[in-house]
């Protein structure tokens, strides 16, 4: 029963953090392939960052950085650049130029966020970033001296998932896979990372096709975070933006990609 509970409790804690990310940051803030309901987006938004320790505004800029440079010398996280080992360390600078340039209201970051209608979140504005991971330090000791110390490095580990999970797709995402599309940049469909990080691992489909919420060409490519977006619509949590949805394969001849860009992205939030 013990070791069920440590699974059970990693399980839970890792879906709240990857569901965050995949469908509320990347899916709906960055793409705008979901529009989610507003107390589901304010919700991301506001509580998004002491869940994951990862400022959203600050993610959708690195991750438009990365969708405008892809695999060039100006990508915040290519194996290209860095190699597969160096995409931790690379990923973690990226993320921190970009914070300090939003908050020195740098062009060269702020011209991502024009159609974000939020600040980054006070955590960062007053450098209390490390406060989410004080806090979930705390319950995952607490969870240890109380009942066990596996249960509380499972929740810890399971809430605190994100740099493996970034890591796991930026570097393999972009080196090891079969391709779909013949996209300008080198990035790959890694189906280890797709299964365990809910889709994201479809890198080459999602760069050909990153307007589309669901990140699957071939019946065989599993997106289970496409199938939370659709669990979030029938719930009235989310609505899928289907006019932009990779169109399912009907043969093995590659579509042709129809890549949605920051400009455009702007537009519809202005609309």
């Amino acid at each position: 029963m013990y070791l069920a509970a440590c699974f059970a409790v990693f399980a839970i804690a890792y879906l709240l953090n990857i569901l965050t990310i995949t469908v509320g940051y990347h899916r709906g803030l960055a793409h705008k392939a979901v529009r989610m309901h507003p107390v589901l987006r304010a919700w991301v938004i506001h509580g998004g960052n002491w869940l994951t320790g990862l400022d959203p505004k600050a993610w959708v800029v690195m991750h438009r950085l990365h969708h405008e440079h892809s695999d060039t010398p100006l990508d915040p996280h290519s194996p290209l650049n860095v190699g597969i080992l160096g995409i931790a360390l690379e990923q973690l600078r990226s993320y921190e130029r970009v914070i300090v340039g939003l908050l020195k209201n740098d062009p060269a970051y702020t011209r991502y966020a024009k159609d974000l209608d939020f600040p980054l979140n006070v955590l960062n504005r007053t450098n209390r970033w490390y406060l989410p991971y004080v806090v979930h330090g705390v319950v995952g000791l607490g969870l240890a001296l109380g009942v066990g110390w596996l249960l509380g490095a499972s929740y810890f580990l399971g809430m605190m998932s994100h740099p493996v999970q970034g890591g796991l797709v930026n570097s393999l995402g972009h080196a090891m896979g079969p391709r779909n599309f013949e996209t300008a940049d080198n990035s790959r469909n890694n189906h280890f990372a797709a299964w365990l990080i809910f889709g994201e691992g479809f890198q080459n489909n999602h760069h050909a096709y990153p307007g589309s919420a669901s990140f699957s060409y071939h019946r065989h490519e599993v997106d289970l975070g496409y199938g939370a977006c659709v669990m979030l619509e029938k719930l009235g949590l989310a609505r899928i933006n289907r006019a932009y949805l990779i169109p399912r394969a009907r043969s093995e001849a590659a579509a042709q990609p129809v890549p949605v860009m920051v400009e455009q992205l702007e537009a519809e939030a202005r609309s």
